[in-house]
């Protein structure tokens, strides 16, 4: 096997549309409420993948995510932030998560966010996503 980099340039990839993942879990009223860019995916290669992902939660609304980690997941929010079900911002902008493999975790998002995702293996196993009113 030869190694070689690989670079991407997040401008010039398109954002793909969540449901194209996710189905129409990610709809809100037709909707997309998640959009990403995939940067790298070497799964087939043994490694793991990078991703930049956005969350458009509608006015009033939050984004509910309930995953399990199927390998370490690295989080850095570039903008916006993961906040508590009334709404109020908990993470901000330079903040990092690590989801060990095995770990039960959740999100709630009220505000547009970005941010960049590392996989080591395969992504999370979503359980849950729902689009909800903000402290519902």
């Amino acid at each position: 096997m030869s190694l070689h980099p690989i670079i991407a340039t997040p401008e010039q990839i398109p954002w793909i549309p969540g449901s194209q993942a996710l189905g129409d879990l990610s709809l809100f009223q037709g909707e997309e409420t998640v959009h990403f860019k995939v940067l790298s995916d070497r799964r087939s290669e043994g490694g793991g993948m990078a991703q930049i992902v956005r969350f458009s939660p509608p006015p009033g609304m939050l984004i509910k995510i309930v995953a399990n980690a199927r390998s370490d997941e690295h989080i850095y929010i570039l903008a916006g932030g993961h906040g508590d079900k009334s709404g109020r911002q908990r993470l901000f902008p330079g903040d990092y998560l690590l989801h060990p493999a095995g770990l039960a975790h959740g999100a709630f998002l009220a505000i547009e966010t970005t941010g960049y995702q590392v996989y080591s293996g395969e992504p999370d196993e979503l359980v849950d996503f729902q689009v909800i009113p903000i402290g519902g």
